[in-house]
């Protein structure tokens, strides 16, 4: 893992300026509200930066070492980045560069809006899932699927050469948001694992998802309601422990 680019006492300036944020396969719906353990207040710049980097250093070894046996022949060397960028949203996202390398990419604003040690253990072990499930490539040939269907489909019923390419790209984009709900449960259930296995409260992490905005069940959503992601998380830390 390359090492983090920027000294805590510019990286908490850095998160001093930025604003707080505004605003394995699916199981069953919760049945009631999940308990959560209380998340803490906020911490301030100097404590997100410090709080931020031990959680890399200790978690990296585990998602590397979970990487790797769950999927020897992948690329486990993931590389942790922050984007210091003005104005981006609180976010996290695995991503893999030119080479293949997974990288995970959190934004300021997220990091200064967890309150704890354990909300982002919990993210950066549910991002190390998305890579080690194969979530990218999955999507990818969905959305390949789906284009090759809608723009085959449009060809075969006599379509001009823009509706088609309209066909591809509209297939492409319901393609890819087939499985995404399954995707992030299932990277839910294994960040638990994760971040358990690295020594933090998956619940307590799992807390962050009570103070974000609830997607509801959209049809063709790109994430599932909160509920159901607290229950994954619920039902696999009962296991663990």
């Amino acid at each position: 893992m390359r090492p983090i680019a920027h000294s805590l006492s510019v990286f908490a300036l850095a998160l001093a300026a930025c604003a707080p944020l505004p605003e394995p396969a699916p199981g069953p719906a919760a049945q009631g509200p999940v308990n959560l353990p209380p998340p803490g207040p906020k911490l301030s710049p100097n404590e997100a930066a410090r709080t931020f980097a031990s959680v890399v250093r200790r978690m990296e070894p585990v998602t590397e070492a979970e990487c790797r046996a769950r999927v020897p022949r992948a690329n486990c060397d993931f590389d942790i980045r922050v984007d210091t960028r003005a104005g981006v949203p609180a976010n996290a996202y695995q991503s893999l560069d030119n080479s293949g390398r997974p990288v995970i990419t959190f934004t300021l604003p997220l990091i200064t809006e967890a309150r704890n040690a354990d909300e982002i253990a919990f993210i950066l072990g549910h991002e190390s899932a998305h890579h080690i499930m194969g979530h990218i490539p999955r999507g990818q040939q969905t959305a390949m699927t789906g284009a090759i269907l809608l723009g085959t489909l449009v060809a075969l019923g006599g379509g001009s050469a823009s509706s088609i390419d309209t066909a591809q790209q509209i297939g492409a984009g319901v393609g890819g948001r087939t499985f995404s709900k399954n995707y992030e449960l299932e990277a839910d259930q294994l960040g638990t694992v994760i971040t358990h296995r690295a020594g933090y409260d998956p619940m307590r992490g799992a807390a962050f998802f009570a103070r974000i905005p609830d997607p509801g069940n959209q049809f063709l959503g790109s994430h599932p309601p909160n509920a159901s992601r607290l229950e994954t998380v619920r039902r696999t830390a009962a296991q663990l422990r």
